[in-house]
């Protein structure tokens, strides 16, 4: 099954990547940085998702191209920026904007990813209904990105971060945008309010999902695979949902010795995960990540049963199966 979505959504992202190239594809230096991580792929789940949801109501893939790479072009937006605040040096097996570049050319290059976003929308062959009702989704997904982020950053001044605090953050930081592509794919396809809906909260828990599952892969995976450091997170003293849960068990003085440590070695960090492991810690995450797959399976069991609605379920499934 991984096999087969990878190869659909890699189908996707030739397409996006073609419309994002024409957008950014050009020589002068500014547009050169802003189209960096855009030209270097990553998974591109999100503008499959734009994809898959327009043909599970009926709409043609065409119309969602230009709708899809939009949610791509704000996604990597959010990434120029987070790399700046979190101070991360490589992204997608590649140095970051900020580190080629220098801050302010990457904080003008988000920008103009921004902007970009806004005008692939406007580039669409969408009417002026559904371009207006896209858009509104792209700029309320914004503003729960941002709050997402603010409050991520937050956590790191805090002793103490609920369960409920951890997952409130990523359902602004992650989730939102996933809602937003769903949403955004339904709309693009000439979907019903109650379609929309429903894919808005399949869209919504598979952000849940993959969100606490690639908190896992960032402690559990290896560098090739992630394309960046592994326990970065840990490093930089992010109050994922293992840290929270962590500290309630015998790892707790181990997470503590380690957390916002920038020297932490591969071995400090092996023995950790070997301490989470033995305490049921990863278990609970892993549990916690399956149980908001069944609920956007759930969110669409009453659409049509379509070859596109199978995509989604197998891509929901997919978000906690893949190795990046």
């Amino acid at each position: 099954m991984a096999k087969m979505i990878e190869a659909e959504m890699a189908s996707v992202s030739r397409e996006v990547g073609a419309f994002i190239e024409s957008m950014l594809g050009r020589k002068d230096p500014l547009f050169k940085s802003a189209y960096h991580l855009p030209s270097h792929g990553g998974k591109r789940m999100r503008p499959y998702l734009v994809v898959k949801s327009c043909e599970a109501v009926g709409g043609e893939r065409v119309s969602a191209i230009a709708p899809a790479a939009a949610v791509e072009l704000l996604h990597n937006f959010t990434l120029v920026h987070d790399d700046i605040m979190d101070n991360d040096t490589m992204r997608r097996g590649v140095p970051t904007v900020h580190v080629l570049w220098g801050v302010p050319t990457a904080i003008l290059a988000g920008d103009l990813l921004f902007a970009e976003a806004f005008q692939a929308i406007l580039r669409s062959a969408l009417d002026d209904r559904r371009a207006r009702a896209a858009a509104a989704v792209l700029a309320d997904a914004t503003v729960s990105l941002s709050i997402g982020q603010f409050q991520d950053m937050s956590f790191e001044e805090k002793d103490e971060i609920t369960e409920n605090d951890y997952l409130d953050m990523i359902s602004g930081k992650t989730a939102a945008l996933f809602q937003a592509c769903a949403e955004i794919g339904a709309i693009a396809g000439g979907g019903s309010e109650d379609s929309i809906k429903k894919l808005g909260a399949y869209g919504w828990n598979l952000g849940m999902a993959f969100q606490i599952f690639d908190d896992y892969l960032g402690i559990t995976s290896n560098e090739e695979a992630l394309g960046k450091p592994v326990g970065n997170d840990l490093r930089e003293g992010k109050k994922t949902l293992i840290v929270i849960r962590g500290m309630q068990t015998r790892s707790r003085e181990m997470i503590k010795s380690l957390l916002g440590s920038k020297d932490a070695t591969k071995e400090q960090l092996a023995a950790l995960i070997s301490s989470l492991e033995e305490d049921g810690v990863l278990g609970y995450v892993r549990r916690k990540a399956l149980a908001y797959v069944e609920e956007a399976k759930k969110a669409i069991s009453t659409l049509p049963d379509s070859e596109p609605k199978k995509s989604l379920t197998q891509l929901v499934e997919y978000s906690i199966m893949r190795k990046k």
